[in-house]
Formats: C-alpha cells, sequence, structure tokens
C-alpha cells in the first residue's frame, strides 16, 4: 500500500520534470499514471484529449511564462481579492495564480507562494524576478504543515492541488490556521459525485489526470467544515466531460444514459469559505 509519503514523492517527481521542462501550455505532458497524476492536459492510447484548466488570458496579471496549464479552475477570479490583501496560493507551480493575485492586491499588497517541489520554487522566482515584482515571494513546503504563521493571509487561494494532498483534512486545518480571522479562500479542485464504474476511474486518470486522488464531493465539503470554515459556497462547478467511447468500454447503452441522467462523473469545483 503506497503510504501519504509516497504519494506526496511521487507528485512532487512529477512536477519537478514539468518544472524542468519547457513544453508550452496544451502540449501533453507524460505525468504518469500512478495513484496520483498532475492536472492539466494527459492523454491515453486511444488519443484522447482534454485540458481542464480555464483560460487565464483574459485576467489581469496573466503571464504566459508562468501558466504551465496544470490547474482546474480560476480561483483567483473568484476570491474577492482586495488592494493591500495579503495572498498565500498553496501549490503556486510557476506562479500563475500569485501573479494573478497580485493584480488584485496590487503594490500595497504581498503574495506567497507556497510549494513542495524546489524546481517549481526556483522557476517562480524566476519569473517574479523577470517582472521586478518585489511583493511577489515563493516559499518551499507542505501544505499539510505549512511553514507559515498563524493569522497571515486575507485570502487564500488553490487550483487542483489539495486533490493531490494525501491527508486533505490536515491540509485544510493549516488553510484554517493560516487565515486571518474573517479571512477566506477560494479553492478549484477536481471531485467526484456517484460512484464511477469499476476500472473507469483509472482510465479517467489517463484521460484526465489528478483523478486518481479525487474523493466525493461531499466528503470533500464535510473537510472544509470540519476544519472550521462557515459560509461555504461553490462558486463554480463544471463536469469534466468524458468521452462515449471511454464510458462504453464499462457501460452498456442502457447503463450509459442512466449514468448521464444522475449527474455521476468527475467535476471541477471552487469553493468558497470563511475563517
Amino acid at each position: 500500500m503506497t503510504t501519504g509519503e509516497q504519494l506526496k514523492e511521487i507528485v512532487r517527481q512529477k512536477y519537478s520534470d514539468i518544472a524542468g521542462a519547457d513544453s508550452p501550455k496544451g502540449v501533453a505532458v507524460d505525468c504518469g499514471c500512478g495513484p496520483t497524476s498532475c492536472c492539466g492536459p494527459a492523454q491515453t492510447g486511444s488519443d484522447y484529449t482534454i485540458l481542464m484548466a480555464d483560460e487565464y488570458t483574459d485576467l489581469s496579471g496573466y503571464v504566459a511564462d508562468a501558466d504551465l496549464g496544470l490547474g482546474c479552475g480560476l480561483p483567483t477570479q473568484f476570491a474577492q481579492i482586495k488592494p493591500g490583501d495579503v495572498v498565500v496560493d498553496l501549490g503556486s507551480g510557476a506562479g500563475n495564480d500569485c501573479f494573478v493575485a497580485r493584480a488584485e492586491t496590487g503594490e500595497s499588497g504581498r503574495v506567497i507562494g507556497l510549494d513542495m517541489t524546489e524546481k517549481m520554487i526556483e522557476r517562480a522566482r524566476q519569473n517574479a524576478e523577470a517582472l521586478h515584482y518585489t511583493n511577489v515571494e515563493f516559499v518551499l513546503g507542505d501544505i499539510e504543515a505549512m511553514p507559515l504563521p498563524n493569522d497571515l493571509a486575507d485570502v487564500v487561494v488553490s487550483n487542483c492541488v489539495m486533490n493531490l494532498v494525501p491527508d486533505k483534512a490536515r491540509a485544510f486545518a493549516e488553510t484554517f490556521r493560516i487565515l486571518k480571522p474573517g479571512g477566506h479562500f477560494s479553492i478549484s479542485d477536481i471531485v467526484l459525485r456517484g460512484d464511477l464504474p469499476q476500472g473507469l476511474q483509472q482510465d479517467a486518470e489517463l484521460y484526465a489526470g489528478c483523478v486518481a486522488g479525487a474523493i466525493q464531493k461531499d466528503t470533500y465539503l464535510d473537510l472544509v467544515a470540519g476544519a472550521g470554515f462557515k459560509n461555504i459556497t461553490i462558486q463554480k462547478e463544471k463536469e469534466i466531460k468524458l468521452p462515449n467511447e471511454l464510458l462504453m468500454n464499462y457501460l452498456t447503452l442502457d447503463e450509459l444514459r442512466t449514468y448521464k441522467q444522475q449527474q455521476r462523473g468527475i467535476f471541477s469545483i471552487t469553493v468558497y469559505a470563511e475563517k
């Protein structure tokens, strides 16, 4: 059985490989199909491709070099960031959401990106230096034990990262700890609704990425509430559409109709909650 530490090492290695690659956004990266996999573009032997990431290009502060196409939503768009806010981005990668957050918080604010992958931190720092940003910093650390002080952030954002954390309850407890009283988060992530047919989850992981670590939507929201958060709201929800050709490997035509009518499947959600 794979332990939490082994899972984190798998994720760390995959994202180190991505950070060191020059592949542009939208080009498939071989993220592997083990217990966890990277979000973003992936493909199967049937040449199915999907990009779960939403389009950032219309958002202020967008930096193409920092966008590796690894997200599954636009949490910064929904995060209600105000000028002067302190913003923490969990799993900040090459800095994409941090730079968008900086456009909202302005020169008077502060943006901190936290990532457990050294190569991602290096790449993000290079991007910030090239932009001459002095109020954006990147910290190496684990979301389950953040090297950040209590009551630090006005806003926390995260994009398709909590899904990859083995101990999600602890991660949300840490998120609660670093938020100021009255602060809030906006987090995009992958969840399941209903049970997937046997075998489909593994194929869906190859197709869409980030699925193997997904948990049921209701369980996910219960973990948020269990950490002490209030006013929990779904800001956006979209289905990660799997092609009928993939579904028909596991379902008869009648079962496929029932599956779609019951709205079972894989979903990207953006969740808002307050401390």
